[in-house]
């Protein structure tokens, strides 16, 4: 903690949140398990990225490529998203809930709770807390797409109109900056279709400890490594040490 340069901490971070399964695996239990010891540190981190204070919290739980996934854990994971979704946890800390994805692909259960949680915590002013669920990269991206093609076809706007900012306006991030840092844990080196348009200068950071293992010293250890970096845009390394 006292490594850190409260000054520089990342307004957001994005996590992916791999090694669930693995990690139950290698303790000989059933990959669910992992996935309820990974809903412990979710509430870790949150507490802690709020502490730091990160303004933006993202954390890819369920992408749309993961209902390809056997039906017995999905089921699983939707329970966990019922069971373990505590208000309580974002009214104490003061941050304010939302998800990405494709709300209308999930069970109306799972909708209902999410819908609750969004509305009990939008009074908060605190981090915001996003969880990636039923989402995807290309999802979101053609999604985008085809609403500005509607809006071209419809004469609402001209082909000139389309700028960068405006086809963010039309990603279900709009509401947020692009992250500063992403995360992975698990020991895999790729970003499986998480925020491609978003991360096009976010820092990544990779780790090989599983997801259940990360903490919240993980997560300063983290920070303390995009603190030393230097973010420079496109610009050279002079160019930034001049304009600081």
């Amino acid at each position: 903690m006292q490594q850190l340069d409260k000054s520089r901490i990342p307004a957001h971070v994005a996590i992916i949140m791999d090694g669930n399964g693995r990690w139950a695996k290698a303790k000989g239990l059933p990959r669910t398990a992992g996935h309820v010891e990974g809903v412990a540190t979710v509430k870790k981190i949150t507490e802690e990225a709020t502490r730091l204070g990160v303004k933006y919290l993202t954390l890819y739980t369920f992408s749309t490529e993961n209902w390809r996934r056997p039906v017995e854990e999905i089921e699983a994971l939707m329970n966990l998203v019922i069971t373990e979704l505590e208000d309580e946890i974002f009214m104490k800390n003061n941050v304010r809930f939302r998800m990405i994805g494709e709300m209308e692909r999930l069970p109306a259960n799972v909708q209902k709770r999410l819908s609750e949680c969004i509305e009990r915590t939008s009074v908060n002013t605190g981090m915001t807390a996003i969880v990636a669920i039923s989402y995807s990269s290309r999802w979101e991206i053609t999604k985008a797409t085809q609403m500005i093609a509607e809006e071209v076809k419809s004469g609402t706007i001209s082909s000139e109109d389309i700028t960068e900012d405006y086809i963010s306006s039309k990603l279900t991030t709009n509401f947020m900056p692009d992250p500063d840092l992403l995360i992975r844990t698990g020991g895999e080196y790729r970003i499986s279709n998480y925020l491609l348009w978003q991360c096009a200068y976010s820092e990544f950071y990779f780790t090989d400890q599983f997801w259940p293992d990360f903490n919240e010293e993980s997560l300063r250890a983290a920070i303390a490594d995009y603190q030393q970096r230097q973010r420079r845009y496109g610009k050279t390394g002079d160019q930034i040490s001049d304009e600081e």
